[in-house]
């Protein structure tokens, strides 16, 4: 379990990027998301971005048979929605279409050119409403979070969403140690790299392949794995197939070994200097 604003979490969640706007495979979304929650996922994030508020509609209809407090709903603001007069309106519209009257997280999806007091104050204001349990920030490096932290209230942020993956493993030189010091969960987006569709090759290596032999798992599974192997990072994987989120699912409960670890490690080593941010 990962603990995201004092509650335990499941370390697999649902993302929903490129969900809801396909309407044929509408019903097939839909099943993923309840298969996902049905194995044991609390989390599923999404964002006013995706599919322009399409996929929040499709998430509040796939979670209507649940109860809202055993689910973790997590949401964004675009940048530029993110000020004293704009935030407020567009929670309301997420709230509207996701079904509910309050998020568990509500993140600044990425850095834009409204102020960050500015930004924090309409966040600070929408949890004072109880409109949202707590917020946090999207692909925020360590200059963004220490602009942050100096911020009134900027103390308050509870997680930061990056991309990381076993290709993408620049957040480990720095940002990944800042926010462990200043005990800040990571929510980890593109976790298996979109199926292995972003060029690290990962499906190709005979080492991944050996380990998910081992476990008689696939490799997606152990990739995940890997990614929440410090208990502090919750993973995000999306898929619109039933099987594959179960199968993503499941691997929460997958444990690598310090062996196995250290054959990654070989394949995919940690960075050893500074980074650029990835960013889908």
């Amino acid at each position: 379990m990962v603990t995201i604003n004092q509650k335990a979490i499941f370390p697999i969640g649902l993302g929903t990027w490129h969900m809801g706007d396909d309407p044929q495979k509408r019903t097939q979304e839909i099943q993923a998301l309840r298969a996902g929650l049905d194995y044991g996922a609390t989390v599923i994030d999404t964002a006013e971005m995706y599919g322009e508020g399409n996929a929040e509609r499709l998430v509040g209809e796939a979670i209507q048979p649940y109860h809202r407090e055993d689910l973790y709903l997590i949401s964004k603001v675009y940048p530029w929605h993110a000020s004293r007069e704009q935030l407020p309106i567009c929670l309301d519209h997420s709230l509207q279409r996701l079904g509910t009257d309050y998020l568990d997280m509500y993140l600044l999806h990425w850095r834009g050119n409204i102020p960050l007091v500015e930004t924090v104050e309409a966040l600070e204001k929408a949890k004072q409403a109880g409109k949202i349990r707590a917020w946090g920030v999207s692909n925020f490096d360590v200059a963004d979070m220490e602009e942050l932290m100096r911020v009134t209230n900027g103390q308050n942020c509870q997680t930061n969403q990056v991309l990381y993956n076993l290709s993408e493993r620049g957040i480990e030189f720095d940002l990944l140690p800042y926010m462990q010091q200043h005990q800040l969960p990571l929510i980890a987006y593109s976790p298996i790299a979109q199926g292995d569709s972003l060029g690290g090759h990962l499906t190709e290596q005979r080492v991944l392949q050996e380990i998910a032999h081992q476990h008689q798992v696939d490799i997606f599974q152990v990739i995940l794995a890997w990614c929440i192997r410090d208990g502090q990072t919750l993973a995000i994987p999306q898929s619109s197939s039933v099987a594959h989120t179960i199968s993503n699912i499941q691997a929460g409960h997958l444990q690598l070994t310090e062996e196995e670890l250290a054959l990654i490690d070989a394949l995919y080593p940690a960075p050893t200097n500074k980074q650029p941010l990835a960013i889908l």
